[in-house]
């Protein structure tokens, strides 16, 4: 390690084994919309740098849609759903081609991932797509993941690279998640606004009660503003993962521990998979409805839910389906994993564990969700 190096101030940084970076559209392109084969060139340089320093390196590129906008004769991305889909299916081959060859003068080799909200939705595909970043990675491929924009509908998208970025972070194991955008960091205003002051360092949620953002992308090419990326940190700093965002020519200074952007502290610990599946990304399948004393004993006192403290069910679904815990008001408290049948909880409601496995067997006095397949919301 370099004299620089280690008097860096970001520890997190330096210790940082396994590194997910994200860059948007507006960091990668022109103004005119296609690929800036400088930036692109740039940011290889900088991965392939952090790579020869020992950590190993996921990329979460924007820049699909951006970069088929000119072979098409776009000077915009356009706002249908369709023309973004065949814009996506041009650029999303130029994209990982120029990553091949840049990144192939260092020689390194990169692995296609494109993802759909479906792939970290479902259980098993979970499963299926942290196993196949685990092997590229054992190969000593770097992966470069982005949305599958080609097939992926309205109902259906992560919503900005950020979001997915920080899904990825946490599904390949990440220790540190670094967002490139085009603002160094994140402001206490708007940028442009004379007197706004860079906020170097967020240990909590306290830190952002004053923070104003707004949500544009830049340049007509991207999806995501600063909103997004402290969405995005917030997910992945719950996970454990700390999170530096900066813009993407100080790429370099942030990826060797430079006290550059600003840097999200780690504000949870690592959860099991299944349990940031269940937070941000499963599709609830039915909702039950609980009383005042059962929010007080799943919310307060991280307890398992019991049949005693229902008073509804919603929803059809089947034992092993993730659904809404809801307070008296209708408010979503939790999820959970729900281990009976839609069908089967209405005569159960209300009474408890002793009471079903005296009348209706053992198989009955078991939780409706357990505690340790529950998020709190």
């Amino acid at each position: 390690m370099s004299d620089d190096l280690a008097a860096a101030g970001r520890p997190e940084v330096l210790a940082a084994r396994r590194i997910v970076v994200k860059v948007g559209s507006s960091s990668l392109t022109t103004a005119a919309g296609g690929l800036d084969p400088e930036r692109l060139r740039v940011l290889a340089d900088v991965l392939a740098e952090t790579r020869a320093r020992g950590s190993e390196v996921v990329l979460v590129s924007s820049g699909a849609i951006a970069a088929g906008l000119a072979p098409l004769g776009l000077k915009r991305r356009p706002r249908g759903l369709a023309a973004q889909q065949a814009a996506a299916s041009v650029g999303q081959g130029l994209l990982v081609h120029r990553y091949t060859e840049e990144l192939g003068r260092h020689g390194i080799t990169v692995g296609q991932v494109l993802l759909t909200v479906d792939d970290v939705a479902r259980r098993g595909s979970y499963r299926n797509a942290q196993q196949t970043f685990t092997k590229l990675l054992e190969l000593g491929v770097l992966p470069i993941v982005n949305e599958n924009d080609t097939v992926a509908t309205g109902e259906i998208r992560f919503g900005d690279n950020d979001r997915l970025a920080a899904l990825v972070a946490h599904l390949v194991r990440a220790d540190l998640l670094v967002l490139l955008s085009d603002v160094d960091a994140l402001y206490d205003g708007p940028p442009s606004r004379p007197g706004a002051q860079r906020i170097a360092e967020v240990r909590s949620r306290a830190d952002l009660a004053d923070v104003v953002v707004g949500s544009a992308g830049a340049a007509g090419v991207g999806t995501g503003g600063m909103v997004t990326k402290i969405d995005a940190a917030s997910i992945a700093t719950d996970s454990g993962i700390p999170v530096v965002l900066t813009s993407a020519p100080l790429a370099a200074e942030a990826l060797a521990a430079q006290p550059v952007g600003t840097l999200f502290h780690a504000t949870g610990k690592r959860r099991p998979g299944r349990l940031l599946w269940l937070r941000h990304t499963a599709d609830v399948a039915g909702a039950l409805v609980l009383d005042a004393g059962a929010v007080r004993a799943v919310v307060e006192r991280r307890a398992s839910l019991l049949a005693a403290g229902i008073t509804g069910v919603e929803g059809d679904f089947v034992a092993g389906d993730p659904v809404e815990l809801r307070g008296p008001d209708g408010t979503p408290v939790a999820r959970g994993l729900v281990n009976f049948d839609a069908a089967e909880l209405p005569r159960l409601l209300g009474r408890s564990s002793k009471e079903l496995k005296r009348e209706l067997g053992p198989a009955y006095e078991r939780e409706v969700v357990h505690r340790d397949d529950l998020v709190v919301l």
